[in-house]
Order: C-alpha cells, then structure tokens, then sequence
C-alpha cells in the first residue's frame, strides 16, 4: 500500500477511527510501518471530545488531577478533559475542583522547562501527562523526569495512540493501540526490517505531521 493511500480504521470508542497509512516512516526514536493521522482529534472540537471521553472512564473516580500537561499539541483535547474531570459529579474526584492547562517550553536539547510563573502547576501538584502518541516512551520520559524535578507528582499518562502499556513504570491510557492496528510495528533504525528489505523511506513524521520524501 502506498503512503498516500489513507484510510480509516474503526475503533473500540464510539465516533472515533484512525487515519492512517501504511508505509516505511522515520522519527526521531523510532522506524514504524504505520503513520496514524492525529490532526483530526487534536484540533477538531467534536473529535476532541470523543477523546476525552474515551479517556475518562481511566482517571475519574480514581485519579485527583491537578494540572494536565499537554505534549505534542493536545490543549484541545486536554481542555476538553480538563472540563469532563471537574463537572458536577458524585463519583468524580475531581469535581468541581480547578484544573490546570499547562504546555512545556523545550530547551535546544529537548528537554522540557518551565518558567517561574507556571513552576506552581507543576511544584506539589497532581500531573497528568496527556500525548498524542505514545511509540517509544522518549517524550513522556522527558516528562516524567521534568515533573520530578521540579517537585510535581505523575497522576498518569493519557494519550490518543499509544504502543506501549506502561512508560517508565507509569500506566499509559489510550483511545486507541496496537489492537486497533495488529500490524503495528516500531522499532530501532539498526533492526527495521523495512530497511533490511532495502524499502525506500515514504516520510518523516514528528509531532506537527508528516514530510514526504
């Protein structure tokens, strides 16, 4: 199949699919064989929801959330469950308490920082970490040690695909994974079988999207 051939996968989560592609696609981490399309859910208000609805059910009656950080351009999805988390509701935790919306600053080597009037969301506070994806577990590390050091505790990780099950002992939440794509394979530029198939790179793909080559 080539790259430029998208198409939509059904998922377990009412109103909500994949757009994808199957092909040969390089990140920073990682050689993956499919670039799943997220653009729809992290900017579109109703898809938006969708998601965070999907991801309630993890965090609602268990979880006190303080501040959610948003990695990988999530505001969108992370107001929307910043907003579902403080709704009058007896089995929420969170219930009628603030939220906060917080987005890292990233320094040249891509570690995340926080200056000193948005240290207080993270110092002593309840984080929730919210990613578009989750492939290799880099970024929401960065995250994780970011939280850390700067006095902050990780309520969890929630994203909208994810590969992985747990980062760095943390439990990952997704509204979808791997059995929504049982293909789905990511792995170091040395062992791509893709590569060792001598099959040509279709893309670069990070965060904003995708670069066809």
């Amino acid at each position: 199949m080539a790259m430029s051939e998208t198409f939509k996968v059904a998922t377990k989560s009412p109103n909500l699919y994949l757009s994808c592609s199957k092909g040969h696609f390089v990140t920073n981490h990682s050689h993956i064989n499919y670039y799943i399309d997220i653009t729809t859910q992290k900017s579109n208000l109703p898809q938006a929801k969708a998601v965070a609805k999907a991801l309630l059910p993890a965090y609602k009656m268990s979880t006190l959330v303080d501040t959610i950080l948003c990695l990988d351009g999530s505001e969108v999805i992370g107001t929307c469950l910043g907003e579902i988390l403080t709704r009058s509701d007896y089995s929420s935790l969170n219930s009628n308490r603030e939220i906060n919306i917080l987005t890292p600053e990233y320094t040249t080597g891509n570690q995340l920082i926080f200056r000193d009037n948005n240290v207080s969301m993270i110092q002593g506070k309840s984080v929730l970490i919210l990613a578009a994806s989750v492939v290799t577990g880099y970024t929401c590390l960065s995250a994780i040690e970011a939280i850390n050091y700067y006095g902050g505790r990780v309520a969890g990780i929630a994203s909208v695909f994810s590969a992985v099950s747990e980062c760095s002992g943390v439990p990952v939440t997704s509204a979808f994974d791997t059995a929504d794509l049982p293909d789905y394979m990511s792995t170091s530029s040395i062992d791509c079988p893709m590569c060792k198939k001598k099959m040509r790179i279709d893309a670069l793909i990070n965060s904003f999207g995708c670069s066809k080559l």
